[in-house]
Formats: structure tokens, sequence, C-alpha cells
């Protein structure tokens, strides 16, 4: 780790991880040590007065995005966020006008992989630079070889030998990269954190405003769990009235049928965090740089895409788990709308149509025919998994989808120019051909081919 030029803090942090996973600390939450939460705030009940205080705030508040994602689950060989999502902008452009209308400074934190491209195409922005750095690194760690528990050696990809410690690692990048006391120095109070292709997490006045009147150190916004939600992670109590996030690694085999139980456990972890900066400051200083987040360990192979290749621990901490660190540490239920992420080409194709449209103060939000019930897509990922057989097989961009409550594609399809999908769609071709759909067709109901 010191040849690849880690700072000791980060190897000190990484190495008493370590000694856990060696004394067989499996970093496992039992549904007996912990309570379902039942109530909190609303964001949709808060009083608007609060939006004032926020607004004042915004000069005090910093923009950090998670922008480590190379987007590979798309076929994706850059940083995720360079991605056209909307109107030819791409999450960046989005992320980055947004900063500049709310006049806040925006950082990213990259990882080795996504810096050099990330950072160029900000240069198409000069009005976010100033006093703070555009960006600071993540960490990176080696795999944990599980046969021995030795550092994994991997002559064919020694890059494989790497992972990056998971998104918990902000709170020691912030302190080696030098960027969090640079913003407290600068006089930044507040800092909004979110994942870079959630294109929901604005920053919002009026969530700004209840943060700073209730003088929180740390505010995690949860929404409800959704069945679609089962197999994420979920908020939960601890024995001390602490908050404590659970995510699917940190739960017990034989406590699976509580983790899925979405009526139990009714909120997930939508990863928008809001930190008091300086309070943050004082508690790592506290700690001796180092929060004790609780440590998942991963169970993956050295080479993701060789299911054979030799198995190995990737040792992460999850970036909201800080919640259970912080006393007066608080939580606020959010719609469903500040969630939108896009992680596979079903998301991309329904933001990129007319079922989401880009408003004046660059939200991207369902269209106003989605409002109650966004579209939903499913798409054949033998034709359709990389986002550039989206660019291939609708050469004119998506089908208008502003009526459609859903579109499933099973086989290959290419869309002709101004084609309308309307209710529920579903298109079959078990030929072995493409199927070309018409300029101009109306799509309605079911169509099989072959």
């Amino acid at each position: 780790m010191k040849k690849e030029g880690l700072p000791s803090l980060f190897i000190e942090t990484f190495a008493w991880y370590y000694r856990q996973l060696v004394e067989g600390v499996t970093g496992l939450i039992a549904e007996l040590e912990i309570e379902p939460v039942t109530d909190l705030p609303d964001m949709e009940a808060l009083p608007l007065r609060l939006c004032q205080i926020g607004e004042e705030a915004l000069a005090r508040t910093a923009v950090i995005k998670l922008n480590g994602g190379l987007g590979t689950s798309m076929g994706l060989e850059h940083a995720k966020s360079l991605l056209p999502v909307k109107n030819g902008y791409t999450f960046l452009d989005i992320i980055a006008r947004q900063a500049i209308l709310r006049r806040v400074p925006l950082i990213l934190m990259n990882s080795f992989a996504t810096r050099q491209d990330s950072l160029a195409a900000l240069k198409a922005y000069p009005e976010l630079c100033g006093n703070i750095p555009l960006d600071f690194l993540q960490h990176k760690a080696p795999k944990i070889a599980q046969a021995d528990l030795s550092p994994i050696s991997w002559p064919a990809n020694p890059e494989l030998e790497w992972c990056p410690p998971g998104h918990g690692d902000i709170y020691t990048a912030l302190v080696t990269s030098g960027t969090l006391e640079k913003l407290v120095a600068a006089g930044y109070e507040y800092a909004f954190v979110s994942n870079s292709d959630n294109l929901g997490a604005v920053i919002d006045p009026l969530l700004l405003g209840y943060f700073v009147e209730q003088g929180f150190p740390f505010m995690m916004e949860v929404a409800d769990r959704t069945e679609m939600d089962r197999k994420g992670g979920h908020l939960a109590r601890l024995e001390n009235g602490r908050l404590v996030l659970r995510e699917s690694a940190q739960c017990p085999p034989e406590d699976k049928h509580h983790f899925q139980n979405i009526h139990r456990h009714r909120y997930f972890n939508t990863n928008n965090l809001w930190l008091h900066l300086p309070t943050l400051q004082q508690v790592m200083r506290e700690r001796n740089y180092r929060l004790g987040l609780p440590m998942i360990r991963n169970s993956k192979t050295v080479d993701p895409r060789d299911p054979t290749s030799p198995p190995v621990y990737q040792l992460e901490t999850a970036m909201g788990s800080a919640i259970a660190v912080f006393e007066r540490a608080a939580a606020v239920r959010v719609p469903r709308t500040r969630f939108a992420p896009v992680k596979k080409t079903d998301d991309l194709l329904a933001v990129r149509s007319d079922a989401y449209v880009l408003t004046d103060d660059l939200h991207i939000e369902p269209s106003p025919e989605q409002q109650h019930q966004p579209v939903v897509i499913t798409l054949d990922d033998r034709y359709y998994k990389f986002a550039n057989d989206l660019d291939v097989r609708f050469p004119y961009g998506p089908p208008s989808l502003r009526h459609c409550t859903s579109l499933s594609i099973e086989g290959d399809f290419c869309f002709g120019q101004n084609v309308v999908c309307r209710g529920k769609v579903t298109l079959v071709n078990q030929t072995n051909e493409q199927v070309k759909i018409a300029d101009g067709m109306v799509l309605e109901g079911e169509y099989q081919y072959g």
C-alpha cells in the first residue's frame, strides 16, 4: 500500500479492519440487536418557512458527489457521470449546472479511474473554479484471499488486486486530501452528499433549512421501501436508541426473512446525506481520524467476470453507516422522487424519453402524465444491456413514453422515428432476425413475432 502511494492514515484504517477480519469479525447485525423504525419526520410535512433558512444557509453549503463509478454494468469504460442522459446533457453537465444555479461549490469524490475524464469535462464550467478544489480521490484497498487471508496476487491483471473500500471511505478521504480542512477554514458548515447517478438528489432549501434549524450533526434521507427494495439495506434502531443502517451483506442468513420484510423495516437509505462539517472535523479528531464504521465483508472473486477465479474478501464500509456514530444523528422521510438512480439501461431509456422532463431549475422529474405511476421498463439483456445497444436500436432516440405504463421488450427490435407507446406495451421477437418498428407507429398491447 505504501508502494502505491496511499496515505498512512488510510493504511492504518485498513489495517484496523483487516485485524477485525483475522479475528473473525463478520460485520453482521442480527435482528435481535435492532428494532424497526416506525415513524420519522416527513419532508412533505415540513413547514415552508424552513425554505428561507435554507436559502440563507446556501452560502455556507457545499455539494459533494460520489463519482467513482465507471458504469461497467452498462458497458462503459469511462466515468458513468459522462454518459448523455437528458437533452444531450450528461449526468455531470446537469450536476455542474445545478451547482452554478445555486451558487454552491461542487466537489467530486473521484476514483483513479474517473478523475482525469471528469475534471476534463468540468473545464467547460469555469464558474465552478474557486477556493475549494473540484475533487478529491477515493482510496483503494487490497483484495484479501479467502484461502489464507493474505493480499491476493493476480499477475494476469494486477489492477484486479485492488478494489474501492466502499463509499464510507469519504470521511477518511476528506481528511487525507485536506478537503475537509479547506472547507471548514473557508467558512463552509454544511455539505450535501449523494451519488452522481441519482438524478433526484438535488440540493433542497427546505431540507437544508430543517437540517440547520434542528442543529443535527448528520442527517440521512430515507424513502419508503417497496417490493423492488426488499434486497436493499434498511434503517433500524439500536438498543441505545441510535439509528443504524443494515446492508444486505450485514444480515445473517437466518434473518433474511426479517430483512426483506418491507412492512417491518419500512425505510431504505437513499444515500443522500447532510453533514455538519465542523462536527465531522471534531469527531474525526476525537477518534484519531477513524470513525469506526461497521465493516462490510463482501465475498467476491478476484476477477468479477470470472466466477472460477479465486474467492476474495473486499473490506468495505458504507457512508450512511455513520448515522450510528454521531449523537443526535437523524433521518427524514423523503418522496421517491429524490431517489432516481440510473443503474441499468432500463432506467436510462426511461429518463431519456419524454416520460421525464428537465425543468428550468435543472431538476429531472416525471412528466405530468407520469406523476402517479412512472413507466416500468424491462429490456432484454441479450440486446439492450449496454448503453451503446440503446444507441443502435433506438437510432432516433426513445419512443414517446408519456402515456405508457409499462414497456417490456424481449428479443431484437430497432425503433424508427416518432414511435409512440401507450398503456401497457409488450414486444416479443422469437425469430432470428431483427424486427423494425416503423416510423410513426403507435404501440398499444402485445405484439408477437415468430
